[in-house]
C-alpha cells in the first residue's frame, strides 16, 4: 500500500485544505456525466467540524446531485449534540440536499435493526453503481476508524457493509466495514489534535495489527493529513 502523508504546519492550514478538498468533491459531483450517484463520506468527531462549517460559510453551489453518506455514529437520537449527523447540520443545510441524498444512520430503529437498514441503503447505492470518491475518515489514539475499535469489531464485519458495535467507551455505534470501504477511490484520512503519534507512527510504518489499517487494506493507495500537534511525542513523565 502506498501511504501518501500530507503535513501542515498549524490547525488552521489543515482546516482550510480540508475544505477545499470537500468544496472540489462537491464541485466534481456537479459536473460529473455517467455512471452511478456521486457520493462523498463524512466521518465524525471534531477533527473534521471545522472545515465543515467553513464549507457551509463559503456557500457550496446547490442543486448538486451529491449523495452524503456517513463513516459512523452513535447510536443517540439524530438530534443529540453526540450525534455525526447532528453535527454536520452546517454543511448539509448549506448544500440543501433532498432528505433522501442524505444517508444518515436511522439510531431511532433498535440498533441492530439500523444496521441492517443502512447496510441495505448503502448496498442500494452500490448496486446502482455509485461513485463513492473522497470517503473522509479519523483515527483515534488507539489506532480505531469509524466504530470499528477491535479486532472482534474486524471479524463482525465480514461479508458485512454496515455492523452495530460495542464501543469500548460504553456506547453504542453503527459504523461501516472494510468490505464497504474496498469500494471507496479516494480514503482520507484527516488527524489532528494531541495523544496520536503513536498511533500515526504504525499507521506510516503500515503496523499490520493497526485496526485503521486494516480497515483499507484492500486499497492500493491512501492519503492521511495531519497537523503538527497530531505527530508531537507526547512528553515523557
Amino acid at each position: 500500500m502506498q501511504i501518501d502523508v500530507r503535513r501542515f504546519s498549524t490547525r488552521c492550514e489543515l482546516d482550510d485544505a480540508l475544505a477545499d478538498r470537500l468544496e472540489q468533491a462537491i464541485r466534481a459531483a456537479a459536473t460529473q456525466s455517467g455512471g452511478g450517484p456521486p457520493v462523498i463520506m463524512l466521518s465524525g468527531g471534531h477533527t473534521p467540524l471545522p472545515a465543515y462549517r467553513e464549507v457551509a460559510r463559503r456557500r457550496p453551489p446547490q442543486g448538486s446531485p451529491l449523495t452524503v453518506i456517513y463513516s459512523d455514529d452513535r447510536y443517540v437520537p439524530a438530534d443529540s449534540d453526540a450525534s455525526n449527523y447532528h453535527a454536520t447540520r452546517p454543511f448539509l443545510d448549506a448544500l440543501a440536499l433532498p432528505e433522501a441524498r442524505v444517508l444518515r444512520i436511522k439510531t431511532e430503529l433498535p440498533l441492530e435493526e439500523a444496521a441492517r437498514d443502512y447496510e441495505g441503503r448503502l448496498r442500494t447505492l452500490l448496486d446502482a453503481g455509485a461513485r463513492i470518491g473522497l470517503a473522509l475518515l479519523g483515527l483515534g489514539p488507539d489506532g480505531h476508524t469509524a466504530s470499528l475499535f477491535l479486532p472482534k469489531h474486524l471479524l463482525q464485519s465480514r461479508g458485512r457493509l454496515a455492523i452495530a458495535v460495542q464501543r469500548p467507551d460504553g456506547m453504542q455505534g453503527i459504523s461501516v466495514t472494510p468490505d464497504f470501504l474496498a469500494n471507496v477511490s479516494e480514503p482520507l484520512f484527516v488527524v489532528a489534535g494531541s495523544g496520536k503519534h503513536d498511533a500515526i507512527a504504525s499507521f506510516i510504518r503500515q503496523d499490520p495489527n493497526l485496526i485503521a489499517l486494516r480497515a483499507v487494506a484492500g486499497h492500493a493507495r491512501v492519503e492521511i493529513w495531519l497537523d503538527r500537534a497530531a505527530e508531537q511525542q507526547p512528553p515523557r513523565m
